[in-house]
């Protein structure tokens, strides 16, 4: 699903945000991504995700050698993973319905297909009957989870969640990760970088500790 050997990341040339990173994320994984705001953690999201090549050593995300392929072949990449942010990114002027819909109308998708797969992502995030509602008029908890069903609704193979339970409650935060475990049952890959200590004692897995660029700790690749 993701391999890195000896991946680097410079920005304008010149600042090193990661170093020299080694790692194997399997397909079907739950991972951890962890360390302290500047160790990194978004930098590799956002090679992860395929916003930035990386500047040195190999990347491969789903079989794809990502510094080497043409820049024609990132956009169908780009559809099959789903990022989830921690400051929600929905647009203020649209429903929750909308929200969600929108990378399927960007892929061309027809309007009867995109109704009723959005109608299942709401309804699996428990927000049905929020639909309508626009982004100022629901919770945090609710922003977060159309934010999910928006990343998931074009069933991607891979999820990136960026502090996806940074603005969330305890209670709040605790249903964002059981969707995202569900997803993950269901055989989504699913990395998830936080800084909250607690949310992962309470959903152990395996993890990737990131300080100052590098990888401090390689994962046991255990297969899962």
């Amino acid at each position: 699903m993701i391999r890195g050997e000896a991946v680097g990341l410079r920005y304008g040339g010149r600042v090193e945000a990661l170093q020299a990173l080694s790692f194997h994320v399997p397909e079907g994984a739950f991972r951890w991504l962890l360390g302290p705001s500047g160790a990194g953690k978004t930098s590799l999201l956002r090679l992860l995700s395929l916003a930035v090549r990386p500047s040195g050593g190999r990347l491969e995300v789903l079989g794809q050698d990502i510094g080497a392929a043409p820049r024609r072949s990132l956009p169908p990449l780009r559809r099959r993973i789903g990022m989830v942010f921690q400051d929600f990114r929905l647009l203020g002027h649209l429903s929750a319905f909308d929200n969600v819909a929108l990378p399927l109308r960007l892929a061309g998708r027809p309007e009867g297909q995109i109704a009723a797969d959005v109608a299942e992502m709401l309804r699996w995030v428990g927000l049905l009957e929020r639909l309508h509602a626009r982004p100022a008029e629901l919770s945090g908890g609710e922003q977060q989870r159309v934010a999910i069903a928006r990343a998931v609704v074009t069933r991607p193979l891979l999820l990136l969640a960026d502090e996806p339970t940074g603005n969330l409650d305890a209670a709040q935060a605790a249903r964002l990760m059981q969707l995202l475990k569900e997803l993950n049952r269901l055989g989504t890959t699913v990395l998830v970088a936080t800084h909250n200590d607690a949310l992962v004692a309470r959903y152990p897995a395996t993890a990737m500790r990131l300080a100052a660029g590098r990888l401090l700790a390689p994962e046991a690749d255990d297969g899962d």
